[in-house]
């Protein structure tokens, strides 16, 4: 969830290569024959255009995708998407984005100038009304060739994700999964918009209606590329309730790995979209601050880390924005002696180091009741034997983490540990897979007897590792879950539906999982992490009910159609008179 702000390059614009003009090679002679050749090769030019990658890895196609981390000798840059059309962006700073399991560049990320940011927004108002006034069921239609299409193109998103995140293709796949319930969800919309009518008095009714804000904005991490779509990426958990509501939405995916936003935007455009409903930006910084100060933007979605999402709640909000922000995490399992012991220490040792931690959901806190606190070296054990590759290599159990910066400030916090008396039970410091020694890599870890007061448990550290807490109750147990600022998620491994009923409800965490390590919701409930986990302590969560009403506003309407008006009440059928 605490998607690491990226370290923006300020280098030239790269300048595309030049297409030959192929119309002149043509015979210059004036003939049917010289004007048919000018006019096929003009056709091949615009298709050549038209034909140009959104990005690297859009460069491919339901049957032909990405499936090595070979070093790709011609990237493409990244373009932006206006109006149904991939567009060249004029940026003169670009971001380079790097395979985490190479560190071999991938594409280069535009920071989209001052008038490709206002031209999208432009955009998006202008489809608009159009869009608010297509019927609730056209909507729905072209929902179902979205969701179509997202899984017709599973693998191809799936290896997007892989090349540019680092996550293993299998675990890749279930995020697309996740947000493709989303979007499954929102084609059910015709029963979750239904309105309300109360007659009131005699001949007079109240009705309510629920309608779209108008433009939305969607402000994606690296760890949730389709949560929007997908764990976010939040495009998959932004796109399909904000247009199915009738909103016109832009879309800032991160600039570590935005080529599955590009994939939904092509697969957007095929599924009937009309143009300017869907609009992708580009950049870091800057692209941020336009979206939280641009007034015809109404509402801002986002999922990343504290700093940065305390910072777009205050900023937006001030600038009468709705905002619905995801920060970050510190989920605990509360472990109990009469646990199913097999069961919890796998689910505990996949929770923890799967997607190399960098889930906003992961497990990277235990409290060990009691006598479960000897169990933890078997979960360094069964932590040990995962296998640590490539996420494109067959068997691999987690890939990288998303950058060199990531793996310092992770091997830091695990150093920290050890300097504050702290147990390494595992190690992943200086994991280097054979094919791969240049890429980002830190095997599971694990640290035991950990302190509540050390830096390892007070700060979030989104990587492949897990930290231990001894106590001796349940009730310390909940206590020291409950005294974290986060509130995100927590489970308990419990025999005892009694103890589990009591866990639940004191604990104050906002999701709950009893035996399941990552509790996290199907869309038709929602997303509800609370406290320092969700900006403004959770009033505002993701897809759901909570979801639909966040991208739109309730309307009253009150009548009075008095019954002693009626006009024609029965038809005459007696031959008209003067009298």
């Amino acid at each position: 969830m605490a998607a690491r702000r990226a370290l923006s390059r300020s280098i030239p614009a790269l300048t595309a290569r030049s297409i030959p003009r192929i119309s002149s090679l043509a015979p210059t002679m004036s003939s049917p024959a010289a004007n048919t050749s000018r006019i096929a090769a003009r056709r091949l030019h615009a298709t050549a255009k038209h034909l140009k990658p959104a990005t690297t890895t859009a460069a491919s196609s339901a049957d032909s995708y990405p499936t090595s981390h070979d070093q790709i000798q011609s990237p493409a840059n990244t373009q932006n998407f206006l109006d149904n059309e991939f567009v060249e962006s004029k940026a003169t700073q670009w971001i380079d984005l790097y395979d985490p399991a190479t560190n071999n560049l991938v594409t280069r990320v535009p920071q989209s100038t001052d008038a490709e940011l206002k031209a999208a927004v432009e955009s998006a108002q202008k489809a608009f009304p159009k869009w608010r006034n297509t019927s609730l069921l056209a909507r729905q239609q072209i929902m179902f060739k979205f969701v179509a299409l997202i899984r017709e193109h599973w693998d191809r998103l799936a290896a997007s994700i892989t090349l540019e995140q680092g996550k293993t293709f299998a675990d890749a796949k279930g995020d697309v999964l996740r947000g493709l319930q989303v979007a499954e969800t929102a084609c059910g919309i015709t029963t979750q918009l239904t309105g309300e009518v109360l007659e009131v008095a005699k001949d007079m009714e109240t009705r309510s209606y629920r309608e779209p804000l108008g433009v939305v904005a969607a402000i994606c991490p690296f760890s949730e590329s389709l949560a929007p779509v997908l764990p976010g990426n939040d495009s998959l958990w932004s796109i399909p309730i904000a247009t199915i509501t009738g909103n016109t939405i832009l879309v800032k995916p991160s600039e570590r790995d935005p080529g599955a936003m590009m994939i939904l935007a092509e697969l957007a455009t095929k599924a009937g979209f009309p143009p300017g409903v869907i609009n992708v930006i580009h950049g870091s910084a800057k692209t941020v601050d336009f979206i939280l100060d641009e007034p015809l933007i109404k509402a801002v979605s986002f999922v990343g880390s504290n700093k940065a999402g305390e910072y777009i709640y205050s900023r937006a909000s001030a600038n009468g924005k709705r905002v619905q922000a995801n920060l970050g995490a510190k989920n605990h399992a509360a472990v109990l002696p009469d646990a199913n012991k097999n069961h919890a220490l796998n689910a505990i040792a996949g929770a923890a180091f799967g997607a190399a931690g960098q889930r906003c959901m992961a497990l990277s806190t235990c409290v060990m009741v009691g006598e479960t606190k000897d169990w933890v070296p078997e979960i360094a054990e069964r932590a040990k034997a995962l296998k640590v590759n490539g996420g494109f290599e067959e068997g691999t159990d987690l890939g990288p983490v998303i950058s060199p910066q990531a793996k310092k400030r992770i091997e830091d916090l695990i150093q920290s540990a050890e300097d504050e008396g702290a147990t390494i039970l595992l190690d992943g410091r200086g994991v280097k897979p054979e094919k791969y020694p240049n890429g980002n890599f830190i095997g599971p870890t694990l640290i035991a007897n950990v302190q509540p007061h050390m830096k390892c448990y007070t700060e979030e550290i989104f990587g492949p590792v897990l930290v231990c807490l001894n106590v001796s109750t349940i009730d310390e147990a909940i206590d020291l879950i409950n005294a974290n600022p986060y509130g995100n998620g927590t489970a308990i491994f419990t025999r005892s539906g009694s103890t589990a009923q009591r866990f639940t409800h004191d604990i104050e965490a906002g999701q709950v999982g009893i035996n399941v390590p990552i509790p996290v919701p199907l869309p038709m409930f929602s997303f509800t992490g609370n406290k320092k986990s969700v900006a403004g302590g959770g009033a505002n969560t993701f897809y759901g009910k909570p979801g639909i009403q966040f991208y739109t506003q309730t309307k009253t309407v009150t009548s009075l159609w008095r019954s002693e008006d009626a006009v024609a009440t029965k038809a005459s059928v007696n031959m008209p008179t003067h009298s």
